[in-house]
């Protein structure tokens, strides 16, 4: 209860106590000593020393009582009062502290603190003004950088809303009005492969994004697109958003089918003309024409835009469409991969269904080889004669594309429609598709930047620039031997650190087939194989890909004489100088150390707080990196120690010769 009270009153009513106390004690022996003394006459001595004692007891705490105050309790209110002013007011000037002189060094300490806070408030503020200034400058290049893109650019919430879109969008989308922040993509665009594509990536299918083809919901044009998830930290949803780039294909792929189905045409000219010419000038028009249609068919297929999709994707996609046109459809299709343009041959399937005229049909996969399944549209009823299909074939897929009808989406797909009896009572209309083929992981589709370069500017002489402001290449080599004379390089890995960063995205990870055999001593070091390189490349080719890596860049190293020995024994061969500055982070750790210290990798990492994972110890890559982290944090550390430059470093290593020596 007393807390609420101010520091002033508390100690007023402290020293009133006192006064109390003293002034009872006091009495309580006067009144012990007239008992014990025991003469009634002593009785008025004792009360007049008593009233004389508790009035010099009162007077004597009041007077203490009003020094503390003034000199203590006041002075402490009014630094608190000061303080409490310019952490939370914004008051910069300095604490007057004079009037607090009795407090010892409490008075000074306060405005030691206010004048630090102060201090530390306004280089926050100037850091925080810079880190937004840079930000702005970055939002501004990267909304350049998105406004001048050739293709539309949107991120979208993960109800298919709009959060970002380019320029392009609105010209690709051909919906000025209805492209816009919050709107939902389903007024511009068909959400069928929109919503399994997402639904293939949230699931993990294809983890670096997918590629699909959509249509727009008026004009239909025909757009192929990619699709990326955006896992966001901090994010309040379950599912994430989305990044879908946008190409319009609709009249390039208006041209192509145009020139595919004249040049169709032409061929089927040739072919009745040669009927009617000499039979040696038949023949040789005949062959012209096979061979023609021989080097036509893989142009066919090759510039039309394909996607890998799952057949029973397609299956669901065609059931939906023939439902709203009044068409019962039965598919169990299975995760097949199909390699198709998986909007064309679904409305290819609707066409001919609808012409067919049946009310109900079923499609399934009645025959799978290694490289194509053969899809059937079956229903009841007699075979479709062969000039009716053709018929079917010659109709517009869509209102929105007449130039383009089910034969053309054929030759594009190099494929044709049979029809064929699929059992009593049965018939079926069967086309062949190509199978999807097992793609291997390729590099991850990443932005990688760093607009701190567009800053800086390298000088002249290179010994003068700045630690931080140089780019750097920290290799690895792992060999089959230690003798660089006769051992050879059977992997080199290398990570680069820009502006005091690794870049995630740059890595350079090769194994390298060293000519020679590798002793089971080196494998049980590196774990390399002989087995493992035998199909990879030789290290001339390594080599010549490691220095277009390393290019223009400072190249680091642990214990970097060794791993430059075996490449510079290679550099008249292949043509290329490793000429650019070199540095060894067992001479930066004997700078900073000491040479008594222990100069190893590992003993590096554990002063440095840096973990490499087990399972990537001696290997290149593993070695590469955390090198690359020790020597980022030792840019730092090298800079305080009177070392802002590349010449000064360079020129400290030359007192440390003798530790790289003994090493070697």
């Amino acid at each position: 209860m007393l807390t609420r009270l101010s520091l002033r009153l508390r100690i007023f009513l402290l020293f009133a106590l006192l006064a109390l106390a003293s002034s009872a004690l006091a009495i309580a022996g006067l009144a012990l000593g007239y008992s014990r003394l025991g003469e009634a006459h002593a009785l008025s001595a004792f009360v007049i020393a008593g009233v004389i004692a508790v009035f010099a007891i009162f007077a004597l705490t009041t007077w203490v009582w009003v020094l503390f105050d003034e000199n203590v309790a006041k002075p402490v209110e009014r630094l608190a009062a000061e303080m409490r002013a310019r952490a939370h007011a914004d008051v910069d000037g300095e604490i007057d502290h004079g009037k607090a002189k009795f407090l010892g060094d409490l008075g000074s300490a306060a405005a030691a603190v206010a004048s630090n806070l102060t201090e530390t408030r306004n280089a926050m503020a100037l850091a925080v003004g810079r880190e937004t200034a840079r930000l702005t400058t970055e939002k501004t290049r990267l909304e350049t950088l998105l406004a001048e893109m050739p293709d539309g650019v949107m991120f979208c919430t993960p109800d298919h809303r709009i959060a970002l879109y380019n320029g392009h969008c609105r010209e690709i989308l051909g919906e000025s009005e209805a492209v816009g922040l919050g709107r939902p993509i389903r007024a511009l665009l068909r959400m069928g492969p929109i919503e399994q594509a997402y639904a293939r990536l949230v699931e993990g299918e294809a983890e670096e994004g997918t590629d699909l083809l959509v249509t727009t919901r008026t004009g239909a044009r025909l757009l192929e697109a990619r699709m990326r998830l955006l896992w966001l930290e901090g994010q309040e949803t379950e599912t994430p958003g989305y990044v879908l780039t946008l190409r319009d294909l609709t009249e390039g792929l208006r041209v192509h089918a145009e020139r595919a189905h004249l040049f169709e045409e032409l061929l089927r000219e040739v072919e009745a003309a040669a009927a009617s010419m000499p039979a040696q000038e038949a023949d040789r028009l005949a062959v012209l024409v096979a061979e023609t249609r021989a080097r036509k068919a893989p142009t066919d297929t090759e510039w039309w835009p394909m996607e890998a999709l799952a057949a029973r994707d397609l299956g669901a996609a065609l059931t939906e469409r023939l439902r709203r046109k009044g068409v019962s459809l039965e598919s169990d299709l299975g995760e097949t991969g199909l390699r198709c343009d998986g909007f064309a041959i679904t409305r290819l399937l609707e066409r001919l269904a609808l012409d067919w005229g049946v009310p109900q049909a079923d499609l399934r996969i009645v025959a799978e080889a290694s490289d194509h399944v053969v899809l059937s549209l079956e229903a009841r009823g007699d075979v479709p004669e062969e000039e009716a299909v053709s018929g079917w074939l010659e109709t517009p897929l869509s209102p929105g594309l007449t130039g383009f009808a089910g034969r053309d989406v054929l030759t594009c797909h190099g494929t044709g429609i049979t029809a064929e009896p699929a059992g009593p009572g049965r018939a079926a209309l069967r086309l062949r598709l190509p199978l999807a083929e097992a793609r291997p992981a390729g590099p991850t589709r990443s932005v990688l930047y760093d607009f701190e370069l567009l800053n800086a500017a390298l000088p002249e002489d290179l010994a003068a620039a700045g630690l931080r402001d140089l780019a750097y290449v920290i290799f690895d080599t792992e060999t089959t031997g230690l003798n660089p004379q006769v051992d050879e390089i059977c992997q080199i890995a290398a990570v680069r650190v820009v502006n005091g960063r690794i870049v995630e995205g740059e890595r350079f990870d090769m194994l390298v087939n060293p000519g020679q055999a590798i002793p089971a001593a080196s494998t049980a070091v590196h774990q390399i194989t002989n087995e493992m390189v035998a199909d990879a490349v030789d290290v001339p080719e390594a080599l010549r890909r490691f220095h277009a890596f390393a290019d223009g860049a400072v190249l680091v190293a642990h214990n970097a004489p060794f791993d430059m020995s075996f490449l510079r024994r290679r550099e008249r061969e292949i043509g290329k100088r490793f000429d650019q500055p070199i540095l060894d982070t067992v001479l930066c750790s004997a700078i900073l150390y000491g040479q008594s210290a222990e100069h190893t990798l590992d003993a590096l990492c554990d002063r440095l707080g840096i973990a490499i994972p087990e399972a990537d110890r001696h290997t290149a890559i593993g070695d590469a990196i955390g090198t690359g982290e020790a020597f980022r944090k030792m840019i730092p550390m090298l800079e305080a120690a009177d070392l802002p430059n590349l010449g000064a470093l360079i020129t400290a290593f030359d007192r440390h010769k003798r530790l790289i020596e003994h090493l070697n």
